[in-house]
């Protein structure tokens, strides 16, 4: 195993950790809240993302709606709260023209790069994730499943459209929800 892979694999223990402790108290929402403070008692860490994450219409509520039109066309749109995600929303509105890149994804250089600080733990991108390629520093928005999970492709959100739409669309705009 090359030492990137081993960063990875070091980097997405704890998320996988959290995921099974957040699975295995959704089950039952009244045995969730007594769990978390002993578990959190073991792990002051864990406590802070544990708390928000059982709730899922807490985590719900912290994804930030955004206007989106694909070719003049409205659809519907949010971006999760991830520090990039944020950095991202600030930089809106923005009107950017789509390439085609590798028969999988759409992509539109950004203004500027945007922090990746705090990044969540790498997942594969999916039909309609808005993403963000750090080495590049563009905006890419998949209409096929992505590749496997990397560290550089950070997913800032999902575009609730056709993959057929979104692989033709030529012209995106974004903007602040009002």
């Amino acid at each position: 195993m090359n030492c990137a892979a081993r960063r990875r694999l070091l980097r997405a223990a704890p998320a996988a950790v959290l995921l099974l402790a957040v699975t295995a108290c959704a089950g039952d929402a009244q045995e969730a809240i007594p769990a978390a403070p002993s578990s959190a008692s073991a792990s002051p860490g864990q406590q802070d993302t544990t708390a928000p994450t059982s709730s899922s219409p807490s985590e719900k509520s912290t994804a930030m709606d955004i206007r989106v039109t694909l070719d003049g066309r409205p659809v519907e749109a949010a971006l999760n709260d991830s520090p990039a995600a944020r950095d991202f929303a600030a930089l809106l509105p923005l009107t950017l023209d789509l390439e085609d890149f590798h028969g999988v994804e759409r992509v539109a250089d950004l203004p500027r790069k945007l922090d990746t600080a705090g990044a969540p733990a790498p997942v594969a991108a999916q039909v309609g994730d808005i993403a963000y390629y750090a080495p590049w520093g563009n905006l890419a928005l998949f209409y096929q499943d992505g590749p496997a999970p990397s560290a550089d492709l950070l997913v800032l959100g999902h575009l609730d459209v056709s993959a057929d739409q979104l692989g033709r669309a030529t012209r995106i705009t974004l903007e602040a929800a009002s």
